[in-house]
């Protein structure tokens, strides 16, 4: 029998415009944020730190994706990422990927992640 995970709500679904990204703030006790990327009912989230000095990446609320839509991209020193696994393909910290946050869309059209993402 698989463990029950204690989750969290990060948002809805339809909270994260399509092909667009949003970054959620830290919960208290946590160390950083998240942020998800949407492309139609597909979506990833991450730990908003990047691998190589861990700042966080956006310079402006939700904005985590080049002017393409097609790569994250770090605003500190312009890693990009990609958005399907977090591999950095650019930048200082090459090699290396953002940390993924394991996630569920429920039936609802929640976007859940365990409870302790981000600490």
């Amino acid at each position: 029998m698989k463990p029950v995970v204690a989750e969290r709500v990060l948002c809805a679904l339809a909270d994260i415009p399509d092909g667009q990204s949003k970054g959620f703030p830290a919960v208290p006790g946590a160390f950083t944020g998240l942020f998800a990327v949407r492309r139609g009912d597909r979506v990833w989230v991450y730990v908003n730190s990047c691998p190589h000095i861990g700042v966080p990446l956006d310079p402006v609320p939700d904005r985590f994706l080049d002017g393409k839509k097609q790569n994250i991209i770090c605003s500190t020193h312009g890693a990009r990422f990609r958005i399907e696994d977090g591999f950095c393909t650019s930048g200082p910290c090459y090699g290396e990927s953002l940390e993924a946050v394991p996630h569920r869309i429920d039936d609802q059209g929640r976007v859940l992640v365990p409870e302790d993402a981000g600490l």
